[in-house]
């Protein structure tokens, strides 16, 4: 348990030795809001499959309005994040995560090449991270 308390506390030194204190503060809230906007746009997406078309005004409502407070909440993202990855990842985590409902939830059919190409959505998003400057 020691053992354990003491590599978090190493891992955070070095951390904030890398970032400043208030600096990393400030990139882990900015993570949070991309992740908080990516499930907002992911559920407004999943609304609009049941507005029918737009034809059912309650999901309709719903759909048009969680994309809003999604765009607001990418949009309080990008104050501390570069567009192009905080949109990439928007994009990306977002277009697979509706992906995999749909094969869950709407038994939509999957097939090798479509999964094939949602590990290279994910694997784009995983690499543009881990070189994109924060």
């Amino acid at each position: 348990m020691r053992g354990n308390r003491l590599c978090k506390m190493a891992v955070l030194a070095m951390l904030a030795s890398l970032f400043g204190n208030i600096q990393w503060k400030r990139i882990m809230a900015a993570w949070l809001y991309l992740f908080c906007a990516i499930s907002l746009e992911v559920a407004g997406t999943v609304s609009l499959k049941f507005s029918d078309g737009f034809r059912d005004w309650r999901f309709t409502t719903l759909s048009l309005s969680l994309y809003a407070v999604s765009f607001w909440v990418l949009s309080i993202t990008l104050r501390q994040m570069p567009v192009s990855t905080a949109y990439a990842v928007w994009a990306g985590l977002g277009t697979a995560a509706i992906a995999i409902i749909g094969v869950l939830f709407f038994k939509e059919p999957v097939t090798l090449l479509k999964a094939v190409f949602l590990l290279m959505i994910i694997s784009g998003v995983v690499g543009l991270n881990a070189l994109g400057k924060h």
